[in-house]
């Protein structure tokens, strides 16, 4: 079950598919992402398709919030965490090995995300199409690369 999908208008003219999922299916969306994938640009002539669970976050609660919360706010509803989870969601099938937040002079922040080199030829050229939608979604600027590792 699809909760809903948005079009997000990518550089370059070409439009990119984000299509939200309950939080509870992703895992077995993303057993068949792949295939899903193929089919979904196929039938949207090119136009990338990427699958994102649909996450809630709640407010930080404040001594003056209206409606005093009666359970503590969960982890996982948090700002932080749905966005570090929808960071997964859209690199899915590759893995973030290693992030690192680099600070500009005018207090900009460009995360700079390293995804596992093994995947590196099945999520290369989405990886504009990624930086795209997590502007669109979060706001936050990321680049991805694929670090070679010296022990």
């Amino acid at each position: 079950a699809v909760v809903s999908t948005q079009s997000t208008g990518d550089m370059a003219g070409k439009k990119a598919i984000v299509i939200f999922v309950p939080v509870p299916q992703i895992k077995q969306y993303q057993k068949i992402q792949t295939r899903l994938v193929r089919e979904l640009e196929k039938k949207f002539n090119g136009k990338p398709v990427v699958f994102i669970a649909q996450r809630r976050i709640l407010p930080k609660p404040t001594r003056k919030s209206k409606k005093q919360n009666k359970q503590k706010r969960p982890r996982s509803r948090t700002l932080t965490n749905v966005h570090e989870s929808i960071l997964e969601d859209l690199c899915y099938p590759a893995e973030i090995v290693g992030k690192r937040t680099r600070v500009k002079l005018d207090g900009s922040r460009v995360i700079k995300v390293h995804l596992d080199k093994s995947q590196q030829n099945n999520v290369e050229h989405k990886l504009d199409t990624f930086t795209f939608v997590y502007k669109k979604l979060t706001g936050k600027d990321v680049t991805f690369e694929f670090p070679e590792f010296m022990l």
